[in-house]
């Protein structure tokens, strides 16, 4: 199949369904379909050596959800994407977040082949769907199939859009995280255990709450070091934190290099994601499940979805940090434990494998090109009509 991955977000910036894209487009290669990726970005010129790759718009940084997203507001789009949909003749046009400005909806407007649409977002509420109902539900209904990364995220956009949606999650490569990659040696010192931190420095990530539970720790036991790895608008806060009150061993790394994050994984004793909400899938849980680290994580919505709590990990209530340092004690304190959850999670993570997970949304892809036939002749039928009359 010709197939067109459509993404609102800046794909020169780290996210997690730009990520979702670039695995979903390199698995679909492999099985020998064309694949082109449209995405926006705040770098201005060619598409960056990326193959397959069309650079579509610039993208400004807008908050959403307790983050920031990078998005082309720009609706001055539609020469460009007409042409392009003319020359491409795509089997299947494939919309992440397909209607969050600008770029899925201007593509929606005018594509008329197959459309199928994941939606990655769990939120509390959303106003820009509230209030745009009337206006999004157009492009909506030109979806010819939907897709949800899990049940929070179906039920989140279900509340503004009523579907039929396909559960089908976010995957991982399982043969790049796995037990058994090189330690980072400054993080493996004789005698220490190692807390692992991986996300963006923000509120919502809550590694506030994971440094304060890391503190009471810290003030009866001295064998801890606590890794982040990540960057955000909160990291300076977090680095004038642990100056302040001397808290011992904290390490921030920011952004490392994709072939060093196996690595790190690998080189933790208990990963900790105390997210406090706004998470619609755990997707470094898993990374961190695949590479046979114990997980501990915020009892939420999308780490639910992942986690078999007591089974494939620890989950605590979001928000207490007395709780957490409770929970990271007994991890550290039970081998048995620890080893059961490590060999537990490494199993659940296979099932995520992205090629596992592409064979769900070819799937998908099958059906939204049934429907749309069954559309194009419906519609022709109805012209046939119309002309008669």
């Amino acid at each position: 199949m010709k197939v067109c991955l459509v993404s609102p977000y800046d794909y020169m910036h780290p996210g997690g369904v730009t990520e979702h894209v670039r695995h979903l487009a390199d698995v679909l290669r492999e099985r020998d379909h064309q694949v082109t990726v449209l995405a926006p970005s705040s770098r201005v010129g060619d598409e960056h050596g990326i193959p397959g790759y069309v650079r579509i718009g610039r993208s400004v940084p807008v908050k959403s959800n307790g983050s920031v997203a990078r998005i082309a507001l720009s609706f001055h789009l539609v020469r460009r994407v007409r042409a392009l949909l003319d020359d491409s003749d795509f089997d299947v046009v494939h919309y992440h977040e397909p209607l969050v400005p600008s770029l899925p909806i201007t593509v929606l407007r005018f594509h008329r082949g197959a459309n199928v649409g994941t939606f990655h977002t769990a939120a509390r509420r959303n106003l820009g769907y509230y209030y745009g109902r009337p206006f999004l539900g157009r492009y909506f209904k030109r979806l010819h199939a939907c897709i949800a990364v899990s049940v929070p995220a179906r039920d989140f956009i279900s509340r503004y859009f009523p579907g039929d949606y396909r559960i089908v999650p976010n995957g991982i490569d399982t043969s790049r995280f796995r037990p058994g990659q090189p330690p980072v040696a400054e993080l493996r010192t004789p005698g220490m255990k190692t807390l692992l931190f991986v996300g963006r420095m923000e509120e919502r990530k809550g590694f506030g709450i994971l440094l304060e539970a890391y503190a009471q720790l810290r003030r009866r036991r001295a064998d801890l070091r606590l890794v982040a790895v990540g960057d955000g608008p909160q990291r300076e806060g977090y680095e004038r934190q642990v100056d302040s009150f001397g808290i011992p061993d904290v390490l921030f790394s920011g952004r490392i290099s994709n072939e060093m994050l196996p690595r790190y994984y690998t080189s933790a004793d208990i990963f900790c994601s105390p997210a406090t909400g706004g998470e619609s899938f755990g997707i470094v849980l898993l990374e961190a499940m695949a590479s046979g680290v114990p997980v501990l994580a915020s009892a939420i919505p999308g780490f639910t979805a992942v986690i078999d709590a007591g089974k494939d990990g620890l989950l605590v209530p979001p928000n207490q940090p007395r709780v957490l340092a409770q929970a990271i004690d007994t991890l550290l304190n039970d081998d048995d434990l620890s080893r059961a959850m490590s060999a537990n999670g490494l199993r659940t993570a296979q099932r995520y494998d992205w090629h596992r997970v592409a064979d769900s949304v070819l799937d998908v892809y099958e059906e939204a090109r049934g429907r749309s036939r069954v559309h194009m002749v419906a519609a022709g039928v109805h012209r046939q009509v119309s002309g008669m009359g």
